[in-house]
């Protein structure tokens, strides 16, 4: 089936903190949105986890489960031990009637199948056959290897895990149930879809909690005590494991290692040979499975997990459940080789890319990790794998807009003067600075903007918070005339002036007008002289000189409005 973790397109916010939880970074943009790359995923979680936009989502399976409950065959719930960190103050008994409400035949721990693994566990150890025994009850520890470190592979215990031995378990004493996992895990879907036959559905505590509050369901206070109790119930915590097992070949050493970064530098260690006759707990998740990717985010919380399945596995007296062993050719796991093997981009390839991010010398790779990757290496790597693109490295974004900002305003012809609004200078450019006569924009920076200007537009804008448009002002000390805007940023807190020198034009006005001005005046002594001649010519033929003295007139006053 797969897509385990899906994606809520409308929430991705390219913000790559998914790629920078993601350990090994099976998580590629399209379209700038996340995407899985399944057959690199070790669904561990992480992203889902990381992001803050809850841009992802696991698969519900809760109507599979409800599909199961209404074939008429008996259903089981196998449930995990670390269900007390999920629950406070639920017992296996109350977790067992509320199951039965939803429609359950019944429920048990999945600790049962636990004890069978450890013995197995203690078994291998015994034989002292297997160098170095990495455990298999973590499925994204499985994936981790099978798809990233294959060289590991004969490390790992071939044991099933809980889950499936449990399970197993339940089918051979009812050989038509149908089963159902519960736990914190979202590898626990792939591994019951890729063992097919044991385990039917998989439901995480938050899939159960939805359908509780579905059917009305709550979990009721019990003081009916389990006669069943285990030691096993110590394997969801760190180190959990090595607690139940008897850890009795003193040829081994007997360590924990939980977290992916952990995991992952335990398994280079033991590739490159470091480790020997070493049995290895190791759990992808910090805190083993109480730090579960799928535990109620309210109870997200590995150390106070930790002490309440303390608390519940402490019950047992160090006792164990009472289980028989099967033979271990029927618990054996089959570990099959996933790696997809992608090319590795040549050296030249990489130096195009990095080049193409304006990262031409050693110096430019910063190695930040704003993309996701580790370094910009590994970042171009990823661009050539077509899992990433260029856009993605900040650094280089910002280089970019700054850049294109800088060229804009260095090479306007318009002056810019950027104030704070303590209405100091912050930024002055070539062209502001010629209206202003200022030589060096150190000697301004920092500095009120009454040292430059009259400051009184400024404030007005500052505080009435309407800007000003296109309005002309006379600079007397510089005897210049500019075109002025400011705009007041609230977000930014700045002012922001953009000063059109029009200097010139207004000089060219002038001249204009003192043109126009020396011409009416010469025109209205043509006037006056031509009149007198026109009325002594009249005087003599007898005839009005209304008409001529209208046309002159008018001629007059056109002038004027020029």
């Amino acid at each position: 089936m797969g897509n385990y973790i899906k994606l809520k397109k409308s929430n991705c916010k390219n913000c790559y903190k998914c790629i920078r939880n993601c350990p090994v970074k099976s998580i590629s943009f399209s379209g700038t949105q996340a995407q899985i790359v399944e057959d690199e995923c070790i669904l561990c979680g992480m992203c889902f986890v990381a992001c803050p936009q809850n841009a992802k989502e696991i698969r519900d399976d809760v109507q599979s489960c409800k599909a199961l409950l209404k074939s008429g065959a008996p259903v089981y719930a196998s449930v995990a031990p670390s269900f007390v960190a999920n629950y406070e103050n639920v017992n296996m008994a109350s977790m067992r009637k509320a199951l039965k409400q939803l429609g359950f035949t019944d429920a048990a721990e999945t600790a049962e199948g636990a004890t069978v693994v450890k013995k197995e566990y203690d078994r291998l150890a015994s034989t002292g056959k297997q160098d170095v025994i990495i455990s298999t009850c973590c499925h994204t520890v499985n994936l981790l290897i099978q798809k990233h470190f294959t060289e590991a592979l004969p490390c790992l215990a071939r044991v099933q895990s809980p889950m499936q031995v449990h399970c197993a378990s339940i089918k051979r004493e009812h050989p038509d149930a149908k089963t159902v996992f519960i736990g914190p895990c979202i590898s626990k879907k792939a591994e019951a879809e890729e063992y097919e036959g044991i385990v039917d559905c998989v439901l995480t505590f938050e899939e159960l909690n939805a359908w509780m509050a579905e059917e009305n369901v709550t979990f009721e206070p019990s003081q009916e005590l389990d006669e069943r109790r285990g030691k096993a119930r110590f394997f969801p915590t760190s180190g959990g494991i090595l607690k139940s097992m008897l850890c009795d070949n003193d040829d081994y050493t007997y360590m924990t290692v939980d977290g992916m970064s952990s995991c992952i530098s335990a398994i280079r260690d033991v590739i490159a040979g470091n480790i020997h006759h070493c049995f290895i707990e190791m759990s992808a998740c910090p805190g083993s499975c109480v730090g579960g990717p799928a535990m109620d985010r309210a109870h997200r919380a590995p150390v106070r997990g930790q002490i309440a399945v303390e608390k519940f596995a402490k019950q047992a007296n160090g006792e164990d459940f009472p289980v028989k062993q099967p033979a271990p050719e029927t618990i054996e796991k089959n570990l099959i080789y996933l790696k997809k093997d992608h090319p590795k981009a040549g050296s030249r390839a990489i130096e195009e890319i990095l080049r193409k991010m304006g990262k031409t010398r050693p110096e430019d790779e910063l190695n930040c990790g704003s993309c996701g990757y580790n370094t910009c290496r590994e970042k171009a790597q990823a661009v050539l794998d077509g899992k990433a693109d260029l856009s993605m490295c900040l650094p280089f974004l910002k280089d970019k807009a700054e850049s294109f900002s800088d060229n804009i305003i260095h090479n306007t012809p318009n002056g810019i003067l950027i104030l704070n609004e303590e209405m100091e200078v912050q930024q002055i450019n070539a062209a502001a600075r010629d209206i202003l006569n200022i030589r060096n924009q150190s000697d301004v920076l920092g500095e009120p903007v009454v040292r430059i200007m009259e400051p009184f537009d400024f404030i007005e804008v500052l505080s009435s918070g309407i800007n000003i448009h296109d309005k002309r002002v006379y600079l007397a000390e510089y005897q210049k005339y500019i075109e002025e805007t400011i705009i007041y940023d609230r977000n930014y807190h700045i002012l922001m002036c953009i000063m059109r020198d029009i200097t010139a034009e207004e000089e060219e006005k002038a001249k204009k007008e003192e043109m126009s001005r020396h011409t009416i005046e010469v025109t209205d002594k043509v006037i006056e002289k031509q009149m007198r001649i026109v009325q002594e010519i009249a005087s003599l033929l007898g005839e009005t000189t209304a008409e001529t003295k209208i046309a002159l007139t008018n001629l007059k006053e056109s002038l004027k409005d020029e």
